[in-house]
């Protein structure tokens, strides 16, 4: 007979065991639940009955999850975006900008995937697209290959960080515990801190090696810049002020609290295809005055909204119809903007290309979700949850030795799963402990110990964020490393591009040790002496227990905004 203590390192040794193997991951976790599920069964660690937990929580949590449809949202926008052309302008406007300076293509790079990285949410695209257009320039220029091939795929993963980033809104979704949520308001506000300051670091160590190295970052000849003055700064400003606007409609309107990520997420999936046809090369002259009218509508309708909301007031009676006019015009011209997408073949291809993309991943995600969810209710059925918990508790050093504990573990991971796979096996097991741990330590800075709970998990979620970026840099196994192998031509080396990457691998690393030391650069924008953000209605419950000894019905209720997780959209989220 096993002991019930030898059960949950027993799953996760089966789990690495397949995952060795190579078997898909959301079989793996299915078949180890069950299997596990009927052995305990038999041995009388749980009856039968425990295991409807299994269907009610796939059915609860998994598929009713209003969320999680933020994710085929925000794939979709950044399949459309991938194709639109946006990037290539901006790159080559950015490149002509920086250019007279050493390192002046390096700087154009970062920044650039910057800006991608908070419209786009894909590293693949990002990383293939960046590495298309760039790294032929690069080349032409004499730039170090090493230092190319490593700042292409560094800037490329910097999307894993940056909002809208799906590995947020993943993590949002399974940082919770019977006390306390991450909610995906807090982990956008969260991340911008570490976003800047790494994207500060990526152009310091960029800086430091055209000194120390000149001619491994040399500045562009002048008879190689063709834009100059206004019509360089006009080509910028014509990538740059769409994709703000973009920018501040998937982000600004969450964080404002106008909208929930599922519907910032719609407003950015079709905002994506508003600003493809507008950059089409076919964008007739009559598409442009419906467009501006859109546009000056839309402008007046968010000019009478600010005046009331500083007025603190409703809308004015005699306003209402002013305000319904133009509002009409904007529908219009966005309904007239969609019809032209659909009449454009190739614009046309792109939106179904675009929606297959979507498909297979949101397929997968969730496959992997019913897995894990599987796992994991059998896990903490054989008391998982105090095995973890007792296995980190235990570790010396206290908070800062969990950290190192815990990110060295996740980092090892990174080798063998991509972030889905840690988010989803990984992080429900640590949350908890995670909670218990870190809450402490934030107590002082965020007033209550609700508030602490929050933040820590928020924290302590952004921290691995900023880790599993590494996932995708790291040799022999990072995805970054072999998209830009595929589109690099044959005399770019792969040893070349392997060594590139590790200077930027250590700069990710030393990045995950700053959020570790300064937490405030993550709990800075928090909102203090509160149990989380306004934004805790997006927290979905669990209507069954991991451990069975407690259901959503009986999990503590925040007293800031009780009635908050109830509402995900409509009149009560806003």
């Amino acid at each position: 007979m096993i002991p019930l203590e030898y059960m949950p390192p027993l799953m996760f040794g089966g789990l690495v065991l397949f995952m060795l193997i190579g078997f898909p991951v959301a079989f793996s976790l299915l078949a180890l639940g069950l299997f596990f599920g009927i052995i305990s069964i038999e041995l009388g660690f749980f009856g039968v009955s425990f295991l409807q937990a299994v269907p009610q929580r796939i059915f609860g949590s998994v598929l009713a999850n209003d969320l999680l449809l933020a994710i085929p949202f925000f794939t979709f926008m950044g399949a459309i975006l991938e194709k639109c052309g946006l990037a290539e302008e901006m790159l080559d406007s950015m490149g002509q900008l920086f250019g007279p300076i050493r390192g002046g293509l390096g700087y154009s790079v970062i920044i650039v995937g910057f800006v991608l990285g908070a419209i786009t949410g894909t590293v693949a695209a990002q990383v293939i697209t960046m590495a298309m257009i760039s790294l032929p320039v690069m080349m032409r220029y004499g730039y170090n290959m090493r230092y190319t091939t490593g700042v292409l795929a560094a800037s490329g993963t910097i999307t894993q960080l940056v909002p809208p980033s799906l590995v947020l809104v993943v993590l949002a979704d399974q940082l919770r515990t019977p006390t306390a949520s991450a909610d995906v308001g807090s982990m956008y506000l969260g991340a911008w801190g570490p976003s800047l300051v790494q994207i500060g670091l990526f152009m310091l160590y960029t800086f430091i090696l055209s000194r120390l190295k000149p001619h491994w970052l040399p500045a562009i000849p002048k008879e190689a810049r063709t834009l100059q003055g206004w019509a360089l700064w006009r080509q910028c400003l014509r990538g740059i002020v769409p994709s703000a606007v973009l920018i501040f409609m998937v982000l600004g309107t969450m964080m404002l609290g106008i909208a929930t990520p599922t519907e910032s997420g719609a407003m950015g999936a079709l905002g994506a295809v508003v600003l493809a046809v507008i950059r089409h090369p076919q964008f007739s002259g009559v598409d442009k005055k419906i467009f501006r009218a859109g546009m000056v509508g839309l402008a007046i309708a968010a000019g009478l909204g600010l005046v009331f909301y500083r007025q603190n007031v409703g809308i004015a009676p005699s306003a209402k119809p002013v305000l319904q006019a133009v509002l009409a015009v904007v529908y219009i011209s966005i309904a007239w903007l969609i019809y032209r997408a659909t009449r454009l073949k190739d614009l046309r291809e792109l939106i179904v290309v675009g929606y297959q993309s979507t498909m297979r991943l949101t397929a997968m995600v969730v496959f992997i979700l019913i897995g894990s969810t599987c796992f994991s209710v059998v896990f903490m059925g054989v008391d998982g949850g105090k095995w973890v918990e007792h296995l980190f508790t235990s570790l010396p050093g206290g908070w800062l030795g969990f950290l190192i504990v815990v990110n060295l573990f996740i980092f090892f991971l990174a080798f063998f799963l991509d972030f889905f796979e840690i988010a989803f096996i990984v992080i429900p097991m640590i949350a908890p402990v995670a909670e218990k741990v870190l809450a402490p330590v934030l107590l002082a800075q965020m007033g209550s110990p609700e508030a602490a709970s929050s933040a820590a998990l928020v924290w302590f979620g952004v921290m691995l964020c900023v880790n599993m970026q590494t996932s995708f840099m790291h040799p022999p196994f990072g995805f970054a490393l072999f998209y830009l192998r595929g589109v690099a031509p044959k005399e770019v080396k792969s040893s070349d591009i392997y060594w590139g990457a590790l200077p930027w691998v250590f700069l990710q690393l030393v990045m995950v040790g700053l959020v570790a030391a300064f937490p405030q650069m993550v709990t800075g924008f928090l909102d203090k002496g509160v149990a989380s953000s306004p934004n805790e209605e997006l927290r979905i419950e669990t209507p069954a227990s991991e451990n069975n000894e407690w259901t959503a019905s009986e999990t503590p209720q925040f007293s800031s905004e009780p009635e908050a997780p109830k509402a995900e959209s409509g009149e009560q989220a806003r």
